[in-house]
């Protein structure tokens, strides 16, 4: 087995390609020659069920697997795919790859890295035990090399994405001229955090009417999956690199002028806003990450789009999604079991079904199971924002993240909830647990001016039940909390209250923590 790229792959090579490598300048398929090797991509029911996936993004990986592997075959390859429904599925990918190679036994393996911790151990593992030739490329799709990252991580006691990005900027070049970055700042926060309004145009993502081979698989994931979390129709996902980069076209055309300005904001009824919606393809590889910053730099260059929000967008690929991509294989296979401050209470049972009273949870919750979709606010600011602040078990939360959302992946899912969301590693993402009572949500959003809930009550039965939750978060925590410098202030105002007003908040807190 080897993690290095070869001179010259072995004859007969086995190329395994995953769900989420379905590019066409895939580290394997160029290193590949069509006339000796064989491809091989496989449905199965391991990596399916491992957590109870959305019923959308089992359909999306499917329909884009399948429609990958014809692509492939028009190119020259010569592919084995394996259906879900085939009689003969052993159910797992070392189990399809043992079925494989008994039949051309004299063949070496050679595959992209997984992107997940557990699937590259489960292969590598196989490989030993079989003394199977197991080749492992690195995947050249990310911009930061494994190399690279542990080396800016060195030494460093703590690690910011914000200088972590600026490397990535001087590694592209985008958005820099020479060597000072364009605008004369590195970045433009500070202008994205406007609430929008519901009277603005709003384009929606592309949409794309299912073909034969989407709804073939739509019939499949309906019938064998129907427990499953999430609504299955209407489906309008890409699941071809074609329809992604219309997708992406239409992103820069039509939203990326106002991204910047509302990138935070949370309306009702409006789930989408000016995002792009293309996580889901850039993670399964029908777009690469560097294509898509390009693409919208030029529009920046043309006059298209304004700095704030073109630099907003870049940031979140080519600083967020790498850096949180160099954490996980820095700290894992510990890193999804880390609980900083000992959470230990179950997942309410409304995440599973967005019944609540609370108007930003129902919401987020709601658009969730319709769309295998919430912005990244939604997710930090409102669901994982009360799961930290009523002390749910942290790998809880990993795990729903990780099953709801059609953009999931255990690399980039972890760290944003573990760390990011749940500060449940300590600090060493974030610098501060983000954690936020109504007023936040209230400032950013209209859910409160339709909620049974009153924003502007601290405490009893109608007060907004973040208010409360979040004095009692920082005074449950305070021995692990008071010392952290970004938490001096709210730790000074808790101090400053009467005895008898931080009793009504803890009181009240009880109270609802009581009926949850």
């Amino acid at each position: 087995m080897s993690d290095q790229t070869p001179s010259q792959a072995s004859p007969g090579n086995i190329i395994l390609i995953l769900g989420d490598q379905l590019s066409p300048d895939l580290p394997s398929l160029k290193q590949g020659n069509p006339e000796r090797d064989r491809v091989l991509m496989a449905e199965v029911a391991d990596e399916a069920c491992y957590v109870p996936h959305h019923k959308k993004k089992l359909a999306f990986v499917f329909a884009a697997m399948r429609h990958f592997a014809d692509e492939l075959r028009e190119n020259g390859w010569s592919v084995t795919y394996v259906r879900l429904e085939d009689s003969d599925n052993s159910g797992s990918l070392p189990t399809e790859l043992d079925r494989v190679l008994s039949e051309t036994p004299d063949c070496s393996v050679l595959m992209t890295e997984p992107a997940e911790y557990r699937l590259r151990t489960a292969l590598t593992t196989w490989a030993e035990q079989r003394e199977i030739a197991l080749t492992l490329l690195e995947d050249s799709r990310f911009i930061a090399t494994h190399a690279e990252f542990q080396e800016w991580a060195n030494g460093r006691k703590q690690l910011r994405m914000e200088y972590f990005y600026r490397e990535m900027r001087r590694k592209t070049g985008l958005l820099m001229q020479g060597d000072e970055p364009e605008g004369g700042q590195w970045n433009f926060d500070a202008e994205n955090r406007k609430p929008a309004q519901d009277d603005m145009f709003m384009p929606g993502p592309f949409e794309v009417e299912p073909d034969a081979f989407t709804k073939e698989v739509l019939a499949l994931v309906a019938d064998r999956f129907s427990e499953n979390f999430g609504t299955l129709e209407p489906f309008w996902f890409a699941t071809t690199r074609a329809d992604a980069l219309r997708a992406l076209d239409h992103f820069v055309d039509r939203a990326l002028a106002s991204f910047g300005d509302y990138q935070d904001a949370m309306l009702e009824g409006r789930p989408f806003l000016y995002h792009s919606v293309l996580a889901q393809y850039i993670n399964a590889g029908l777009l690469n990450p560097l294509e898509v910053c390009r693409r919208v730099e030029r529009a920046y260059y043309d006059g298209d789009a304004p700095l704030n929000a073109v630099e907003g967008y870049i940031r979140q690929i080519i600083g967020w999604r790498e850096y949180v991509r160099g954490i996980y294989w820095l700290r894992m296979p510990d890193y999804t079991k880390q609980n900083f401050l000992d959470a230990s209470r179950e997942l309410p049972d409304f995440y599973w079904t967005g019944e609540t009273d609370m108007s930003c949870m129902a919401a987020a919750i709601g658009q969730t199971r319709d769309e295998a979709y919430a912005h990244h606010i939604q997710r930090l600011m409102v669901t994982g924002n009360f799961a930290m602040l009523v002390g749910v078990d942290p790998h809880q939360v990993h795990e729903w993240y990780l099953a709801v959302y059609a953009d999931a992946y255990e690399w980039v899912e972890a760290p944003n909830v573990i760390g990011m969301s749940q500060f449940a590693d300590g600090g060493l993402l974030g610098s501060k647990p983000y954690a936020a009572s109504g007023n936040y949500i209230n400032k950013m959003s209209n859910h409160c001016a339709t909620c049974a809930y009153d924003v502007k009550k601290k405490t009893g039965p109608k007060a907004c039940p973040f208010n409360s939750l979040y004095w009692d978060f920082l005074h449950r925590n305070k021995e692990k909390l008071r010392g952290n410098p970004r938490l001096g202030q709210p730790y000074s105002t808790w101090g400053r209250m009467s005895d008898e007003r931080q009793q009504e908040y803890l009181d009240s807190a009880a109270t609802f923590l009581k009926r949850l």
